[in-house]
């Protein structure tokens, strides 16, 4: 769907009317307007204390909307449709399971149903209210496709919670970090009281990344992400101002596309890294990017070399952010709000400021307009006088990475890249499960400088590409108490609240013989920040490369065309994950074309990475 959309119209047929005319009897809108464009509010629900708050506020929308609608001077002739809800799983609470498969695969079910109400309702105006991380990017990717005048308010995030014996503020990662202790009392005191009320995880996780990129990307008011959920604004001013500005959309025929382009992703993505932001907004970048009609991030927005030089040479870290500072979001909004550190940005010239926004402001203008405070200095800090003076995340390529797809999150990083370099020697994990029995039993066969590998957990291995906040947790703590360096690397991904020396999308996957899959136990890896490159040592011997790839193949072919590391697809939503993957570098989402999205040419002939033609037909197999 493009620009070209109609709005569809209920028709005069009166079998087609027939249903208009009973909902607005029972909404109590003016009948006249039945055959007018559609307007509606829609919003996420899920097993999760992140989405507590969205149905009151998607009620307030809804019931503040159905007041304006009419046909007086002031009010919006249009017609009310019914809220509709989509559903996603709880990242908090399925982590470390095989459940966690579904949590990415929430996105793309978010923009099937998105999809599927806003084009089979034809709505002309949307109002959304999401919550969690995956969910609001599925929506925005599905409001991108269907381009009609809409616009996004996150729920908010939660309070942080506060350990009643020691009376620091605590939050969801502080549960998985303390895990592993012995004690079970202290685990139990501080799992009641890490989540004391609603609303999304509140440091700088994936939620928070993602909200500020929706944001910055145009397609959010910027002083809409920070307040908390239970702000009362987000029920009674927000709710106005939400209805103000799609209806000012509408009126000017602004559609999402006119908002989110080239330079407004670039924005996005420049203040991700500013905010020290997750790593999965390295898998939703290039989504929202494909959904507003970009074909290749990388050649199109910005590429893996540009990236790597902003953020080692351009952009700082200017929030004391958990999981890798001291703050939460509420506290950053105490201090200004997004719109403090998009100020900040743009006023040191590193941010476009002429890009459109749905307030019909450019993004500089809604700046001017909110007048946000300048940095304090503790929670915010200045371009020049920044938090950490390299921005938060890097892209890695090497003979493990040839399509230039891992990612590090460097503002996590607590240890281990002394000169830029890490060298580790691989231990080998076939899907987190081993990894985590071995860090429950047998916590002390971690040694200094082991550089585990958790492959065939990738969008097509596992499927669905789970996050591993379990496993990175555990591994923080340990490397803490015993004061030792653990690295990780895999084809699966991490949460927002990850920190250690952990690399993520590793790509080509294992699960289609990408490079990842060939080392064995005891081979030397090095991590190379002056070249940004993560390397096998042993792969870089054309015959070892030769000979382990043709080992790998055999594996394959006795195991009927997938290796026997892969999870089972026995749904047919993790069968459908499963046949239309793409790589991470593409978003890691669903997509029937999946032949049109391959590993570049140079990259594949860098490394000698030949993909599997077996995958296809092997993966058939294992859906039952």
């Amino acid at each position: 769907m493009g620009k070209e959309n109609k709005p569809v119209l209920i028709d005069t047929n009166p079998g087609r009317s027939a249903q208009p005319y009973g909902i607005a009897r029972e909404l109590g809108t003016d009948e006249d307007l039945v055959h007018a464009p559609s307007i509606g509010v829609i919003g996420t629900k899920g097993d999760s204390q992140c989405y507590l708050g969205v149905q009151r506020k998607v009620e307030a929308i809804h019931e503040r909307l159905r007041q304006r609608i009419g046909k007086g001077e002031d009010q919006i002739a249009m017609r009310l449709v019914q809220p509709e809800y989509t559903v996603a799983t709880s990242d908090g609470m399925r982590n470390g399971t095989r459940e966690m498969r579904y949590s990415l695969i929430g996105r793309e079910v978010t923009n099937d149903t998105v999809c599927e109400h806003l084009s089979a309702s034809g709505l002309e105006g949307t109002i959304a209210v999401v919550a969690c991380d995956k969910p609001p990017v599925g929506t925005l990717s599905a409001l991108l496709e269907h381009n009609r005048p809409s616009i996004i308010m996150s729920d908010g995030p939660i309070r942080p919670g506060r350990d009643s014996a020691t009376e620091q503020p605590i939050d969801i990662v502080t549960g998985f970090q303390v895990a592993a202790n012995p004690d079970p009392d202290y685990k139990k005191r501080i799992a009641r009281e890490a989540c004391p009320g609603y609303g999304s995880c509140g440091g700088m996780f994936t939620y928070n990344t993602m909200q500020t990129f929706i944001a910055v990307v145009g397609m959010q008011p910027l002083h809409m992400v920070a307040p908390p959920s239970d702000d009362p604004v987000r029920m009674n001013e927000f709710a106005d101002e939400l209805i103000t500005h799609l209806y000012g959309m509408i009126q000017r025929g602004h559609t999402p596309r006119d908002i989110v382009g080239r330079d407004a992703i670039r924005n996005a993505v420049i203040v991700a890294m500013a905010v020290g932001g997750s790593t999965n907004v390295l898998l939703h970048a290039p989504e929202i990017a494909r959904a507003a009609g970009f074909e290749s991030f990388a050649d199109e927005i910005m590429s893996p070399e540009e990236f790597n030089h902003l953020s080692q040479n351009v952009v700082p870290v200017l929030t004391d952010a958990r999981p890798y500072g001291n703050y939460s979001m509420v506290d950053i909004n105490e201090k200004g709000g997004v719109q403090a550190i998009v100020q900040e940005l743009m006023q040191a010239g590193l941010l476009y400021g002429d890009t459109l926004t749905c307030t019909g402001e450019t993004l500089a203008e809604q700046v001017a307009r909110l007048n946000p405070p300048a940095p304090d200095g503790t929670v915010i800090y200045t371009v020049e006088q920044p938090y950490k003076p390299t921005g938060g995340l890097r892209v890695l390529g090497g003979n493990l990475s040839p399509e230039y797809s891992a990612v590090l999150k460097l503002a996590g990083v607590e240890g281990g890249l002394e000169d830029n370099l890490f060298k580790g020697t691989a231990r080998l994990f076939d899907g987190e499960r081993a990894l985590l029995d071995a860090l429950e039993h047998e916590p002390d066969s971690f040694q200094n400088h082991d550089m585990v590998i958790v492959r065939y957990e990738g969008p097509g291995g596992a499927p669905g590409m789970p996050e591993m906040l379990d496993s990175t947790s555990r591994i923080t703590t340990l490397c803490r108490e015993r004061d030792i360096v653990v690295a990780l690397m895999t084809d699966a991904r991490f949460s927002g609240g990850s920190v250690g020396l952990v690399i993520g999308h590793v790509g080509p996957e294992a699960a289609i013989g990408g490079p990842i899959a060939f080392v064995e136990d005891g081979d030397e890896i090095v991590v190379d920040l002056n070249s940004n490159e993560i390397n096998c040592t042993q792969l870089q011997d054309a015959q070892v490369f030769a000979s382990r790839q043709s080992a790998w193949e055999k594996q394959v072919a006795d195991n009927g065309g997938i290796h026997p590391s892969c999870g089972d697809a026995d749904t047919r939503l993790l069968n459908r994950m499963r046949e239309s993957a793409v790589s991470a570098v593409y978003g890691a989402g669903m997509h029937p074309n999946r032949s049109l999205f391959v590993p570049k040419k140079r990259a594949a002939e860098q490394s000698g990475f030949v993909p599997s033609n077996k995958w296809r037909e092997g993966s058939k197999k294992s859906f039952n």
